[in-house]
């Protein structure tokens, strides 16, 4: 594979990187099992400093690091801006909150005899992190900070088009402290790949991406009997019930499938609406993705970026034309996008059912799927018929039934009132196709940790 930083903006190439030899590949790994021998039993307070300090300077330097993610992946520089300041947020968490994650838990046990039981958390080793181009700071740290804080260390995979984001992590915790080896990127080539996950001293593997890549990383995981954890893709259902605010919920819907161009796992791709509201939803949702401003993303003004790639945007066309071809009913809305760049034009699917193939596949872009529900039954249904799992919002002013529908759908997370939202300090994990697993919080520090069982039975009451 090539590592490079192409422009979507101008698709011009930039830089270009060599993959990692096997030599390379080999002493990294050891450089992580070495730092990680020390590092299991750095205290928890060296530890919540480095993070802290890196939390600190990505804020410090915000602009700089924003600016280097709209260059290789062409995020519109105030999304870029919030995502730097959501990686501070997760780096600050974990300092925050320190060894207080992974305290020791007394167990009560029925007899004497048995002794006196807790389970201790220890960290595994080196941990492999695979993480994709579309929010190349956040998927990065919300691995590496909880990992980091549990004493394991880590070897970093990124995409291909995003190599001096992934850099910029190296230098990064190296300036923040963390001894050498503890975290280090590696423009690994996919044939090596199940190489560092065969090495016996590598003990799990992190990986968000797609649903193609990840049953691939997991097969080699499975294979070499090691832990692993899978963020994929997802087709969020958007379900606006008859009582909905209208204005607001259509202000939410245009930011949820538009925000990061909808290059976003947790994106609202399926928006399914009852048919009491529909046609007043639909009519002010075409002016709400209309007035979207594709431009460069460095301007201030722009609210609709380009596609990661050329490659991207081209993809997504055959995505659009098979799902035409099928059945479904096309509409571009807004100014024409521009000519240089890999821009894509807002585009509305409507007429879609579970007979057009592309009903259930995932659209990765400016592309909203509006599907029209009988009633709150037929939306939760609809909802439902997806091979993905991962989020989904319901809107309705009755929240108390909010929560009821909530409930009813099968997804790792729904909001009411909200699309999926992504924050320091809320779970993030999906289920069926969506993948396995959690991230952030104290659920996604547990993911590597082995949860040994001490118990220390006095000699004499064992008689």
């Amino acid at each position: 594979m090539t590592y490079q930083t192409i422009n979507p903006y101008t698709n011009e190439i930039v830089a270009s990187f060599d993959d990692a030899t096997i030599e390379e590949v080999d002493a990294a790994i050891g450089a992580a099992h070495d730092a990680f021998l020390s590092w299991r039993d750095t205290p928890f307070s060296e530890r919540t400093a480095v993070l802290a300090k890196a939390a600190a300077l990505l804020r410090a330097e915000k602009r700089r690091y924003a600016e280097l993610l709209t260059l290789e992946m062409g995020k519109v520089i105030g999304e870029a801006e919030a995502e730097v300041d959501l990686s501070a947020d997760i780096l600050q968490y974990y300092a925050d909150r320190g060894e207080t994650l992974l305290e020791t838990i007394k167990v009560p046990v029925a007899m004497t005899s048995e002794g006196e039981v807790e389970i201790v958390s220890e960290p595994l080793g080196v941990i492999l992190s695979v993480e994709p181009w579309n929010f190349p700071y956040y998927q990065v740290v919300r691995v590496a900070g909880p990992q980091l804080l549990a004493g394991n260390t880590i070897l970093l995979k990124h995409a291909s088009n995003v190599p001096q984001a992934a850099a910029m992590f190296d230098d990064l915790f190296e300036r923040a402290g963390l001894p050498a080896g503890a975290f280090k990127n590696l423009y690994l080539p996919h044939d090596l790949t199940e190489h560092v996950i065969d090495d016996p001293r590598v003990r799990g593997v992190a990986l968000t991406g797609s649903e193609e890549a990840g049953s691939i990383i997991a097969a080699y995981a499975a294979k070499a009997v090691k832990k692993s954890t899978l963020e994929l893709g997802g087709s969020d259902a958007f379900v606006v019930l008859k009582d909905a605010d209208i204005d607001k919920t259509v202000e939410w819907a245009v930011f949820g499938r538009h925000w990061n161009a909808g290059q976003v796992c947790v994106s609202a791709k399926r928006l399914i609406v009852v048919d009491d509201v529909f046609d007043e939803f639909i009519a002010k949702y075409r002016t709400g993705v209309a007035a979207l401003l594709m431009g460069d993303p460095m301007d201030a003004a722009t609210t609709l970026a380009p596609l990661s790639s050329q490659g991207a945007a081209d993809k997504l066309v055959i995505q659009v034309e098979k799902a035409v071809a099928s059945g479904a009913m096309s509409e571009k809305l807004g100014a024409k996008a521009p000519a240089k760049g890999a821009f894509f034009q807002p585009t509305i699917l409507t007429g879609m059912d579970s007979s057009n193939p592309s009903y259930y596949e995932e659209f990765f872009g400016p592309v909203s799927i509006i599907i029209r529900a009988k009633d709150e039954a037929d939306a939760i249904a609809i909802a439902n018929d997806s091979p993905f799992g991962l989020g989904g919002s319901v809107f309705t002013k009755d929240t108390v039934n909010g929560e009821k529908v909530a409930r009813r759908i099968e997804t790792g997370m729904v909001y009411v009132n909200h699309p999926t939202m992504v924050k320091a300090d809320i779970p993030f994990g999906g289920v069926k196709h969506s993948g396995y697993g959690h991230e952030l919080t104290n659920l996604g520090i547990q993911e590597f940790i082995n949860k040994k069982v001490i118990d220390v039975v006095d000699i004499n009451a064992a008689f």
